[in-house]
């Protein structure tokens, strides 16, 4: 189980390790900075002490004799330094080296008016040193000129700002220990904020409501307002669902309920008469149902308005309406309606699923073919106008009232007083298809004399060029 639970990724593990790398690098860094300004304090008071050496010597030269102007043991106490190594010299701009090292020498420029001590880096026997050089006038001599120097190795100074460094280094480390235990807890504490989601979420059982934003952190409003989503998506098909059920059972139960009276009318006689003729009845409930089941799973089709990648292509309307059309013509001509296309030479291209223009326009023809009457003429027509492209199928049959002209399009209504069988959802599966493509759905009277006029005016596209 632990091992489980090490294997999968860990928010908490994840957070943590985000924070602690920064913290172990800033500990490195804040420590070079301690030592860079150690030594940087370390130079400041080593220089104040050089340039007081130099003074001191100074001073030196003034006490004693011309003679012997520094003796040994004042040279040795020059010189001596436990850790490093210390370097003088006493130049005479007459008399040359009086005393120290000779290759001590201040370079040349090195003074401008003034009696203070000029410090700078020097290099003597491969060695590193801070010297600190002064001109005065010669205190036996007055007419020479005396250049003294202090210098001393860095040795020093580096160790010095070491040992400030290791004093710093555990209060440092405490510190950042303490800051990661500080994040620890609060990413712990922050983390146990999402338990009440957690829990709301584990008690719902059919409930798909909106999570909503309140008391939702902001860090994870974009998951919830994604699991909102999702379930907007899934209480739509279960709409659908439940709908399609529903008008399953709607349409059916009348179909079913006449198979059952005119099943039992032919168990029931022996008359060879009357079992022919609820055969009969049978027979046109059944193809009465198969219709109405296929249309409800048309119309199931046609109300999933989420388009997915490759449902639809660049279609030439001009060019698949009128095959459509003359898949149509032997049933037209079995009803004795005149059925024909009216549509330019040129392409007229829209962005659209083939199969479902098809079943459009099977519907379109089917309510035609249906209601405009035996020798009606049926029309089906494609036109461009300033508002797209628009694809018309026209009757000049008993028409619409135009009190009802605007429920068309509603699931299961037909038009009171109509005498033909029909489920009522024929317009409804043409007005959802046609809001998947984005198109506009208008339904006009044919003429003064009667008819119906159904319009479908598609966005028009352009599709890409091909290149040879």
């Amino acid at each position: 189980m632990n091992q489980w639970r090490w294997g999968r990724q860990s928010l908490r593990r994840r957070l943590l390790t985000t924070v602690m790398v920064p913290l172990v690098l800033l500990l490195l860094l804040n420590s070079l900075i301690t030592y860079v300004g150690a030594l940087i304090y370390a130079n400041y008071v080593h220089d104040k002490n050089l340039v007081d050496d130099t003074l001191t010597l100074v001073q030196l030269m003034a006490s004693e004799s011309p003679d012997d102007k520094v003796t040994r043991q004042a040279q040795f106490l020059l010189e001596y330094e436990p850790q490093g190594r210390n370097y003088f010299s006493v130049f005479s701009r007459k008399h040359g080296l009086i005393a120290g090292n000779a290759s001590l020498q201040p370079p040349s420029g090195l003074f401008t008016d003034g009696n203070e001590p000029q410090l700078y880096n020097v290099h003597i026997e491969k060695h590193a040193l801070r010297a600190a050089s002064i001109q005065m006038i010669d205190p036996h001599d007055a007419g020479d000129q005396l250049e003294v120097t202090m210098a001393e190795t860095l040795h020093d100074r580096h160790v010095e700002a070491q040992q400030i460094l290791l004093l710093s280094i555990p209060a440092q480390a405490l510190l950042i220990i303490a800051a990661f235990l500080l994040v620890w807890l609060g990413v712990r504490t922050g983390l146990r904020q999402l338990d009440p989601l957690t829990k709301q979420l584990a008690n719902r059982e059919h409930d798909l409501a909106p999570i909503g934003d309140h008391d939702v952190p902001v860090e994870i409003l974009p998951l919830t307002r994604t699991i909102d989503g999702l379930f907007a998506r899934l209480r739509g098909m279960l709409a659908l669902h439940e709908r399609f059920i529903a008008d399953a059972a709607h349409q059916l139960r009348t179909p079913l309920a006449g198979l059952s009276v005119h099943a039992e009318r032919a168990q029931g006689s022996s008359d060879p008469v009357t079992i022919g003729d609820a055969l009969n009845h049978i027979q046109r409930l059944i193809h009465r149902a198969n219709r109405t089941s296929s249309q409800l799973l048309a119309l199931t089709r046609a109300q999933t308005t989420e388009h997915e990648a490759g449902d639809s292509e660049f279609l030439d309307l001009a060019q698949l309406t009128p095959e459509l059309v003359g898949q149509r013509v032997h049933e037209a001509l079995a009803a004795n309606i005149d059925l024909g296309y009216d549509g330019p030479a040129g392409p007229l291209w829209i962005d659209g699923d083939r199969h479902r223009l098809q079943e459009l326009l099977d519907n379109l023809i089917d309510n035609g073919l249906r209601y405009a009457g035996s020798g009606a003429v049926m029309t089906v027509m494609l036109t461009r106008d300033s508002d797209g492209i628009c694809l018309a199928v026209e009757d000049n049959g008993p028409g619409v009232p135009p009190t009802w002209i605007e429920r068309l399009g509603e699931r299961f209504f037909r038009v009171p007083g109509s005498d033909e069988e029909g489920s009522g959802l024929g317009l409804a599966i043409v007005q959802r298809i046609a809001e998947w493509h984005n198109a506009r759905v208008r339904y006009l009277s044919a003429s003064s004399k009667g008819g119906l006029r159904v319009e479908i005016v598609f966005p028009p596209a352009t599709p890409p060029t091909k290149h040879t």
